[in-house]
């Protein structure tokens, strides 16, 4: 597996300090939580537009982006990727319906 998620981390971590004007990363955490949700809701539409245009370039460019922006918003509130992973692993065997059963209760 690549670590490339770690590598945005530690790039993103880097940016919290920076001035607004020296990073888009940077620009993005002085505007604050509203800006970031904004642009990764962009994202996500322009993958779902991607999605159904069904060209695979496309998605695999729209996605990278909201995985990025993704990665932005836990950077933003101190969530390391990691804890996203380890979301992911729990629910690995685990059926859909029962993950979301096990949410309602």
């Amino acid at each position: 597996m690549s670590d490339i998620l770690k590598k945005l981390a530690e790039v993103l971590e880097s940016r919290k300090d920076a001035a607004p004007d020296s990073s888009y990363v940077a620009s993005l955490y002085h505007a604050g939580t509203d800006k970031i949700l904004k642009k990764l809701g962009e994202e996500a539409t322009e993958t779902v537009i991607a999605g159904k245009g069904g060209n695979r370039e496309e998605i695999i460019y729209e996605t990278a982006d909201l995985w990025f922006h993704s990665l932005v918003l836990l950077a933003h509130n101190n969530i390391d990727h990691q804890e996203v992973l380890d979301e992911l692993d729990r629910r690995f065997g685990l059926s859909g319906i029962a993950e979301k059963a096990s949410r309602d209760k």
